[in-house]
């Protein structure tokens, strides 16, 4: 069903949290051992509406998880599903979890050995504790059973960066409904590495700079956006609204374009619905190494409170969305959400010798984003509309890469003496609810063709292209190709543009390497999304995240491979366009001790949905040196 205008975009509110708690608390949902693992507002439906929220319960001493949801309208229960963990996988993993592992190693005797032989004690060792992933052929005990691996690293200090010193050769799992230590590996003792890592110290920095002059970034006459309802967004002819999800992080809604006074429809939905980043060293103390930070850690609930000046620049609108705590408790993000426009460069540009017209045109886009930090690891997500019409999503990773001894260059970079830093992928998996001026979808996958010398072609010069309707979920399933510039692009068959053809948008991926685990590997099963560029599925409001609903210790029985196992028809209907792509990171000096931004993401642009440019209409630009419309040359005005 296609979301509509008419229903409620609105954020979850706290008062909207602390009803959800008070409904569980009545219909006895909720006692003293249950735990929230998200909580989340249902996409709205016209056919059905109100205000409905989805809640994951775990009770922390049985370890029994039911999936429920709520009429928060009509204050009543909907549905309560009870699951069993040994078949659909476990909840996400709580925060209080991550604090439980240092606790439950501190009195560990297993643990307190093992560190003694590297003369150490748990007092100098941080733990970092990490999703399990699934291994039934080694672990078979694990099955419906909570259970988190643990690395070690020494921090010498309080401020002591911790990742410069991995204790290698050493790894704990733990039962957290239990609480107490599962099994312990101790392979080898390997020498700790000793340079630090502490990236604020005058010793690594050495002076700071004092080239840098301020740049002042101002708008004497406020933004050009206007915010409504909280979230709903108006900026030059784009309209949307901005969600926020505690797993998803940022969710757009009802993206248009007013085309000659007509508001038209791009997108019903767009989000990046799962993130993994899988490891590459395979050795038995990293092998099982594979996050999903989205599905298992929940992003959003791990949103930043930006700063002005320091994550955001210029003149700025905070969005602070509401998520919860485990007890059911509304938490703000304060400022998590941060929305500017800013210059982008040069939108058209042209100096014609016949006319003597001399053209400019600067482009300038609307940036919607969030922060969040998972581990070791920070994560910017980036969505930018452009005057045009384009969308452009761009992740930005940064933070501090993960660190192991040095012991292996076929799947790590030594980072330091004797520090390494495995091998590894960002994967993201990006969900596009098309709906071009509202109608149904048909995806055609467009590729270069180079033709041969022929009597048609007898300079070899020509080229042409090639367009395969991808008429079903199967035949959708598609790798990059870069060689071939393949690139997808979404029609709506019964729209037509001025020339009669079917409007659309380009999907362009940047065309890098998806997952490059083995497959039949286990996080091939659990990531099926990751091994390829581009699926499609008809749309369906039960499938929310490529990954399947409950991502943490499942094996890969659910996820966007069993859906399309029927190869349903996707030409021409309600589609959701699921898209992935990924940086490889091959560790350098450079990114040590903290990691510069490194990016990936992909356009969606107009294709024949315009009947002409878009921006004809952008004024020139205003006055400012050279560059003024006043200027005797005209090298900004018409000229005319």
């Amino acid at each position: 069903m296609p979301i509509q205008e008419t229903t409620d975009f609105t954020l979850l509110s706290e008062a909207e949290i602390t009803l959800t708690k008070e409904l569980l608390v009545e219909n006895r949902l909720f006692g003293e051992n249950t735990r929230i693992a998200y909580l989340g507002l249902e996409d709205p439906q016209e056919s059905r509406p109100g205000r409905f929220v989805r809640i994951m319960l775990l009770d922390k001493l049985t370890n029994s998880p039911q999936d429920i949801v709520l009429n928060l309208s009509e204050r009543s229960v909907v549905s309560v599903l009870n699951l069993a963990p040994s078949k659909v996988g476990q909840m996400p993993v709580l925060l209080e979890e991550f604090e439980m592992v240092e606790s439950i190693l501190s009195t560990d005797p297993q643990w307190s050995a093992a560190l003694a032989k590297r003369d150490l004690v748990p007092s100098q060792v941080r733990v970092a504790p990490l999703s399990a992933g699934v291994y039934d052929n080694e672990y078979p005990d694990e099955s419906g059973r909570r259970i988190l691996r643990g690395l070690a690293f020494r921090q010498d200090f309080a401020e002591d960066s911790a990742w410069a010193h991995p204790v290698d050769g050493l790894v704990v799992y733990i039962d957290t409904i239990a609480q107490k230590v599962d099994r312990l590996l101790d392979l080898d003792i390997v020498p700790v590495p000793e340079t630090h890592g502490n990236y604020t110290d005058p010793d690594l920095t050495g002076p700071i700079r004092t080239t840098q002059k301020p740049i002042e970034i101002t708008q004497p006459e406020g933004v050009s956006f206007t915010v409504t309802e909280g979230n709903h967004v108006e900026w030059e002819k784009w309209s949307l609204d901005v969600g926020f999800d505690m797993r998803e992080g940022l969710v757009l809604y009802n993206i248009g374009f007013n085309d000659k006074g007509v508001n038209r429809r791009i997108l019903d939905r767009a989000s990046i619905a799962e993130m993994v980043v899988p490891y590459g060293d395979p050795s038995p103390v990293r092998s099982w190494q594979n996050y999903f930070d989205t599905g298992e850690y929940l992003i959003g609930r791990l949103a930043n409170s930006l700063e002005l000046g320091c994550d955001c620049l210029g003149e700025i609108h905070y969005i602070s969305p509401v998520v919860t705590d485990a007890d059911g408790n509304a938490q703000t993000i304060t400022n998590g959400i941060c929305m500017h426009e800013e210059d982008a460069s040069i939108l058209s540009k042209h100096a014609d010798d016949w006319s003597g017209v001399k053209y400019t045109r600067r482009n300038r886009r609307l940036v919607i984003s969030f922060f969040t930090t998972v581990g070791n690891y920070d994560y910017g997500f980036y969505w930018y509309l452009y005057l045009d019409g384009t969308i452009e999503f761009e992740a930005k990773a940064t933070g501090i890469v993960f660190t192991s001894a040095m012991l292996d260059d076929r799947f790590a970079s030594e980072m330091a003496p004797g520090l390494g830093a495995p091998f590894h992928q960002h994967i993201f998996g990006a969900r596009l609810d098309f709906a071009l001026d509202s109608g149904p979808s048909r995806v055609i996958e467009e590729e270069a063709v180079r033709l041969p010398i022929s009597d048609e072609n007898p300079r070899g010069n020509a080229f042409t292209r090639s367009h395969t309707v991808l008429a079903t979920e199967q035949q959708a399933v598609r790798e990059n190709n870069l060689n071939a510039g393949r690139t997808w692009v979404v029609t709506n068959p019964e729209s037509k543009n001025y020339l009669g053809k079917p409007v659309g948008y380009k999907l362009m991926s940047q065309g890098l390497p998806t997952l490059l685990a083995a497959e039949g590997s286990s996080i091939h099963r659990r990531a099926e999304f990751a091994s390829k560029a581009l699926w499609v599925t008809k749309r369906d409001a039960a499938h929310r995240y490529p990954t399947g609903d409950f991502v943490n210790q499942n094996p890969g029985v659910d996820g966007i491979g069993s859906w399309i196992e029927d190869d349903k028809n996707i030409d021409g209907e309600q589609i959701s366009l699921w898209h992935t792509f990924a940086l490889t990171h091959f560790p350098r000096t450079e990114d040590w001790p903290m990691m510069p931004v490194d990016t990936v993401g992909f356009t969606i642009r107009p294709e024949g949905f315009f009947d002409r440019s878009p921006v004809l209409d952008v004024p020139a630009p205003a006055a400012h040196g050279c560059c003024s419309t006043q200027a005797s040359d005209g090298c900004c005005g018409n000229n005319d």
